[in-house]
């Protein structure tokens, strides 16, 4: 798929990724990844198992991130490592390719997350936070150009995963299966384009800022009808009239 082959700029190399954060301060307390490597065509052709780590946070975890992810403070206390640690971990994981890699998230809060555990931080290996910067995607907001609900919401992770067939690795909010989740789901898009395009297409029927004479022929290339340039020009005399 063109569009998303030049924001990976000619990485082979992928990397899902999945922070959790604390309620408050949004400081990285878990790091879910999974590392891919593509063909040709997009398609993923080798990959590792999903890695997963706990980090130390300085501020409580708050009681809805462990509700929904059942991270604790006293978990963090047993089984946290520093940020610096976790992020040496996660290139070690990657390994060679880490610097010619695409870090692809499924929204921009992990970005958020990064940056508040940054601040947080003195000392954080910041060749690896710069890589991991400069060559991220929002596949979320890739995804949600062509794809939408009937009311134009972008869907969540999960129901895009339904809607491709996607099986769940297990259960949601775990950083290693939202990861996993993820690259199924990016490897999906790439070989199921029919589906996205019959998707845009809906997408554009339903989209309400093109001009009247516009919107008119678009509804009608949507539901399969032709249109000549005849009928685009009477469709715009209607208008001015």
């Amino acid at each position: 798929m063109k569009k998303f082959e030049r924001l990976l700029k000619g990485h082979k190399s992928l990397v899902f990724l999945d922070f959790e954060g604390t309620q408050f301060s949004h400081e990285m307390i878990a790091i879910g990844a999974m590392h891919v490597s593509i063909d040709r065509n997009g398609y993923i052709k080798k990959h590792k198992k999903p890695f997963r780590i706990y980090v130390k946070a300085h501020n409580r975890v708050g009681k809805i991130v462990t509700d929904l992810t059942g991270i604790t403070d006293d978990m963090l206390k047993q089984k946290g490592v520093s940020f610096f640690t976790a992020m040496s971990e996660l290139k070690k994981y990657v390994g060679l390719s880490f610097r010619k890699s695409s870090f692809i998230t499924f929204g921009s809060h992990d970005m958020k997350i990064l940056s508040s555990s940054i601040s947080y931080s003195f000392d954080f290996p910041k060749e690896t936070v710069q890589a991991i910067q400069q060559n991220y995607i929002d596949f979320s907001a890739f995804i949600a150009e062509f794809m939408k609900d009937d009311k134009g919401n972008p869907l969540s992770l999960i129901r895009y995963c339904d809607a491709f067939g996607v099986k769940q690795a297990g259960p949601a909010h775990d950083p290693a299966v939202d990861a996993e989740n993820l690259a199924w789901l990016y490897d999906a898009t790439m070989r199921n384009s029919h589906l996205l395009l019959e998707e845009y297409k809906k997408v554009l029927k339903n989209f309400n800022h093109f001009p009247l004479p516009v919107s008119g022929v678009i509804k009608k290339l949507a539901n399969d009808e032709d249109v000549t340039a005849k009928e685009f020009e009477e469709e715009i005399k209607k208008y001015i009239a």
